[in-house]
């Protein structure tokens, strides 16, 4: 099944592809790679989902504004190539989520972008190498930002 195919079958509303507010640029290709920049946990509607993870928001809460974010990322996608069907392969996945200090469990928020690429081109093409970062702040007090590699046709 083709991934715009099971993107619809989803039924996932993705929000507007998000435009720059500041010095870049939200995706870039070159050959057959596309980079997207940062992207934040931006809603159908426009705005932005936000909170601290371990205080604000538990664990279960920051994966899923992290497949929120995936939401975005796939915006992006559509709006770059026409079709999420054009990218061939996941390569990586860089995800910040704004936390706490004792909380730990970073690679669980980013499974929620993760698991929804995997669901949308297979496990083979949309899972790549991965790093998740916790830090102590995100521009406008967002949960989550993440960018992510692409090879595409």
């Amino acid at each position: 099944m083709a991934a715009s195919d099971v993107l619809r079958l989803l039924n996932l509303p993705l929000p507007p592809a998000p435009k720059p507010v500041g010095a870049y640029i939200p995706f870039l290709r070159s050959g057959n790679l596309l980079y997207t920049s940062g992207h934040l946990p931006l809603l159908p509607d426009g705005t932005l989902l936000r909170g601290k993870v371990g205080s604000d928001l538990d664990a279960d809460a920051g994966k899923a504004a992290a497949r929120q974010v995936a939401c975005a990322i796939l915006a992006t996608l559509e709006e770059a190539l026409g079709s999420v069907d054009r990218v061939k392969r996941v390569m990586k996945v860089l995800g910040m989520v704004n936390c706490t200090p004792d909380f730990t469990k970073q690679p669980h928020v980013l499974n929620g972008c993760s698991e929804l690429f995997a669901e949308i081109w297979g496990r083979e093409t949309g899972i790549g190498v991965r790093s998740a970062f916790g830090v102590s702040a995100l521009p406008e007090n967002v949960p989550v930002e993440i960018e992510a590699l692409f090879e595409v046709e």
